[in-house]
């Protein structure tokens, strides 16, 4: 029998704080405009405008709710070892290639792959890594290439465009390692 004593427990991520400077300043623009609406266009066009913001809301918010339930769960159900194996910080171009080609299958807007993006950082993804996730996804999405640019641009644009895009998910990912040394940031989650 083995008189070693079992590792501790990891201790868990800090809790991000519910308001942080980035929602003070969203609050403090929104109430800017707000205010320069109602000065500058008079009080029906504000009222229209509120109006109009809560159709957005009541439009979003589902479509939100359902990204960010499905990011906890995948946290949750996603493996870490094998995340921090695939994507972590050791995982080097392999890890990079592989967020690279996920960003560029992703199907969906900002308000999906945020979210996801979030819980497979969560799960143990390196910030490189996720940069070159986001940068691909955002750039070579395969989805926006077959419905939006070969039908409007024509398919010699989408190809030309689509291979001078290619090399900068891994770009902005080295540019990412590099800002991280260079800065004194931690790696890891941000």
């Amino acid at each position: 029998m083995s008189n070693a004593e079992p590792p501790p427990p990891s201790a868990p991520p800090p809790r991000r704080r519910l308001v942080d400077g980035s929602l003070l300043f969203l609050i403090a623009f929104a109430t800017a405009s707000a205010i320069g609406c109602y000065l500058a266009k008079g009080p029906d066009a504000f009222v229209q405008a509120l109006h109009d913001e809560v159709g957005l809301v009541l439009r979003v918010l589902p479509v939100v709710t359902g990204a960010v339930l499905l990011a906890a769960c995948l946290q949750v159900l996603l493996p870490i070892d094998a995340v921090k194996r695939q994507l972590g910080q050791d995982s080097g171009w392999r890890g990079l290639l592989l967020a690279t080609t996920l960003g560029l299958l992703v199907p969906g807007g900002p308000m999906a792959s945020f979210p996801l993006m979030l819980a497979v950082m969560g799960a143990g993804a390196d910030v490189a890594a996720s940069v070159a996730f986001l940068t691909s996804w955002s750039v070579l999405g395969l989805q926006r290439v077959i419905v939006w640019e070969i039908p409007l641009m024509g398919g010699d644009f989408a190809l030309v465009r689509f291979l001078a895009s290619l090399p900068l998910p891994l770009v902005t990912a080295y540019g990412t390692v590099w800002l991280l040394r260079h800065l004194g940031a931690r790696k890891g989650r941000p």
